[in-house]
């Protein structure tokens, strides 16, 4: 089961930490992925974790601006979003696959959680 939480609405500029909480899990050997919807268009990745490590890969477009941290502790992976944009506007979502290698493509992951929403605007 995976929570994600945090979305909100936020001036051009501004941060937001968005947090997806994982339960069911067996074991530390999964990836969390987390994914974007923008307005009309499709969903697209913004990065992939593996839990146990830590090692994150960053869409393209993220360009410095999030980072993923873990909370072992917790089963919580955070995503940091700092100098946010209009276009980041989006519908949020946090997803896990077992395995421990990175994959930016959404049909690989099998669990998904629901969505939060992210607002950028003035």
């Amino acid at each position: 089961q995976l929570q994600a939480s945090g979305g909100g609405a936020v001036q051009p500029g501004g941060s937001l930490r968005l947090s997806c909480m994982v339960s069911g899990f067996s074991t530390d050997n999964y990836v969390i992925g987390w994914f974007r919807q923008l307005p009309g268009k499709g969903r697209e990745a913004v990065s992939s974790t593996v839990f146990g490590s830590g090692s994150t890969s960053y869409g393209y477009f993220v360009e410095g601006r999030f980072t993923v941290s873990v909370d072992n502790a917790k089963n919580t992976v955070y995503l940091q979003m700092n100098s946010l944009k209009p276009e980041d506007t989006a519908l949020y979502y946090c997803a896990a696959r077992t395995g421990s290698a990175h994959t930016m493509v959404d049909y690989q992951y099998d669990y998904w959680g629901q969505g939060t929403l992210v607002t950028v605007s003035s």
